[in-house]
């Protein structure tokens, strides 16, 4: 492949592909009409001579070629964009812009509303749409699609290049029981706990979490009445119940049936959690969601 004469537009075209999935949007982004897309389109399939995307019931699907090329062209399309055009000083409190954000259930309910109150304060132009999302590897998916420009949740399973990540919040399990049941008389041990019957917090649907593997290890096992979904519904279901739920401490403390609720350290030994704020690497440099990350960062750390 010669590279000598190769037309940068052709790759920006390729970039605007890549984050929007679709010609029209595509075209849009970069100022070109739809034909003038179609055809750089048709050029990057015969420069590269790969189909690079393939038309589907949800858009534009890329291929592994046009995937392994998404990233380094954004890099150098965005080395490039930083070396020739000088932007403006970005000024939050005078910016009109949405920004999106990936939220799994723990942050939209902990976070978030601390969040738009800072939002509130210092960019009062800004606003903000939020995606939920519950398997932890969705947050790449989203990313990837360029559907939002951040996200918070569980640290991926894989470790990619062209993800970042950073630790924003961490947090401990503690067992809840309703203030009037007689475990909350009497405590918590091991015999109490494995005698009450139990509420598991899964979103993907599993019916083995990080207590029972606790307990496997132990070689002991608890009886599971109920499996949610959602984490913030487990402290009401305790507190109108003879069951007890083992969640992360915030979750019990931002739950209005706080006031009804006892918490117990758990008698098993558990790991802390950790929920990331996860980017793309090609907004890495981008000045509106830099002081995007770096306000959730803030925010995130007050808690």
């Amino acid at each position: 492949m010669d590279f000598h004469g190769l037309d940068l537009n052709l790759l920006a075209a390729l970039d605007a592909l890549m984050s929007e999935r679709n010609v029209t949007r595509a075209a849009a982004r970069v100022g070109v009409s739809q034909p003038a897309m179609s055809a750089a389109l048709s050029r990057l399939r015969k420069v590269f001579g790969d189909q690079l995307f393939i038309r589907s019931a949800n858009g534009l699907l890329p291929t592994q070629r046009a995937r392994d090329l998404a990233e380094p062209v954004s890099q150098a399309l965005r080395q490039i964009e930083a070396a020739v055009v000088s932007k403006p000083e970005f000024v939050a409190s005078e910016v009109s812009l949405t920004l999106t954000l990936g939220l799994s259930d723990y942050p939209a309910h902990v976070l978030l509303p601390t969040l738009l109150q800072a939002l509130g304060k210092q960019a009062p132009g800004v606003s903000l749409s939020v995606h939920a999302f519950t398997g932890r590897d969705l947050a790449v998916d989203l990313l990837d699609a360029g559907t939002i420009d951040a996200a918070i949740g569980v640290p991926p399973t894989q470790q990619e290049s062209r993800i970042l990540t950073k630790t924003i919040l961490t947090d401990e399990f503690v067992t809840l029981v309703r203030r009037d049941h007689p475990t909350a008389r009497h405590g918590m041990n091991m015999k109490a706990f494995l005698a009450l019957p139990h509420v598991l917090v899964s979103p993907e649907g599993d019916r083995h979490g990080h207590v029972d593997q606790a307990l496997a290890r132990l070689g002991k096992q608890r009886t599971l009445a109920l499996t949610l979904p959602h984490m913030f519904a487990a402290p009401s279901v305790v507190a109108q119940t003879n069951m007890t739920t083992t969640v992360l401490k915030r979750v019990a403390l931002n739950s209005p049936a706080r006031r009804k609720l006892v918490l117990f350290p758990p008698p098993v030994a558990l790991p802390t959690v950790a929920y990331d704020l996860i980017w793309h690497r090609r907004n890495d440099t981008h000045p509106a969601q830099q002081w995007f990350r770096e306000l959730i960062a803030a925010v995130a750390a007050s808690l």
